[in-house]
């Protein structure tokens, strides 16, 4: 068995070859352009199979290398880099380089890959997660925006929330949109112009980012509408779970699901006394729809709002059952994604 980890950078890659034992092989440095994909693949025709790899920035500067592996039907693994930072501080050797980063990922796949996420061909998930990020940095611009609007209106109508509607609603929008001065001032005068101009982009805005919600509906309903059976999730929500779980069976178990979302369990105890603290790792996207999720069930009377009923007459705090709680929900989505 080789294992080869790759060290992914925007403009180049560096990836170092290890066996069995651990003994280090030659490494390899090339362009991350699809002709530096291919020198790659042929470079570790040179050694033998079978062989795994493991891949740094999986989603991000990889990406592309990710899925010309994938479809060269080589085993590919995702590595968190946090993981690979700490093995590099604990490591004999101290410093950081291209070949030590490489080298980590490396190790890290020989003695865990059954713990790893592996790489899949991009599917319905990845155009989902794309649709959910431009959604909300369309939703976080939106708020710039009308932040921006309020500090306009204070400085040119310091009482413009007597007279004027919210700006989170459509007919706040349109008193912006049309909103005059009659004042000789050139400085207010601009003001108001500027309010206009920015209540136009945020109305702009806001139309793309509800047309990308309802595309997000549709493939959401077509793909992964059991998702919705959970408490607390619509067709939205199930869409960005969809596109943060991502393609293919990245996840083995429900417990290695668990440990990605941060709701895995981290005992504390001392002297008889059992704590689980909270876990800061894992994906914190999907670690906060969870919370959003859990609030659902936490008001109501279904079988999630009993559960939470039942860990809070054991003697937990409100914030260690909720953490339950999320461990629990993580169960119920793992049946509904297989």
């Amino acid at each position: 068995m080789v294992v080869i980890g790759v060290d992914a950078h925007k403009r180049m890659h560096a990836a170092v070859a290890v066996d069995a034992s651990g003994t280090i092989l030659p490494e390899w440095k090339g362009p991350n352009t699809a002709s530096g994909w291919h020198e790659l693949c042929t470079w570790v025709t040179a050694f033998a199979v079978p062989r795994q790899w493991g891949l740094e920035g999986v989603w991000n500067d990889g990406r592309g290398l990710a899925q010309h592996l994938v479809a060269s039907g080589e085993p590919l693994y995702e590595v968190n880099p946090r993981w690979t930072a700490q093995r590099r501080r604990r490591a004999r050797k101290q410093g950081k380089s291209d070949r030590l980063h490489a080298h980590a990922v490396a190790q890290l796949v020989r003695e865990e890959s059954a713990t790893l996420p592996q790489v899949a061909p991009d599917d319905e998930t990845v155009v989902l997660d794309l649709l959910t990020t431009e959604r909300e940095a369309a939703l976080a611009e939106a708020t710039r925006l009308r932040n921006h609007l309020h500090q306009l209106l204070l400085q040119t109508f310091p009482d413009y929330t007597d007279h004027l509607p919210s700006l989170t609603s459509d007919a706040g929008l349109q008193a912006a949109e049309t909103f005059q001065r009659t004042t000789p001032s050139p400085l207010q005068q601009q003001r108001a112009a500027a309010i206009r101009r920015t209540a136009e982009r945020l109305r702009l805005t806001l139309q793309q980012a509800e047309a990308l919600a309802e595309e997000i509906r549709q493939l959401a309903a077509v793909h992964f509408a059991p998702l919705t059976q959970l408490c607390g999730v619509q067709l939205l929500t199930a869409g960005a779970l969809a596109g943060i779980l991502g393609p293919g069976a990245r996840f083995k178990s429900e417990a290695q699901l668990a440990m990605y979302a941060g709701v895995a369990v981290v005992e504390r105890a001392s002297a008889g006394v059992i704590r689980h603290r909270l876990n800061r790792g894992g994906n914190r996207r999907l670690n906060a729809i969870l919370y959003r999720i859990a609030l659902a069930p936490a008001r109501g009377s279904n079988d999630a709002g009993a559960y939470l009923a039942r860990r809070r007459a054991e003697g937990k705090r409100w914030r260690e059952a909720m953490r339950a709680l999320k461990r629990h929900l993580i169960r119920a989505m793992w049946r509904l994604w297989q």
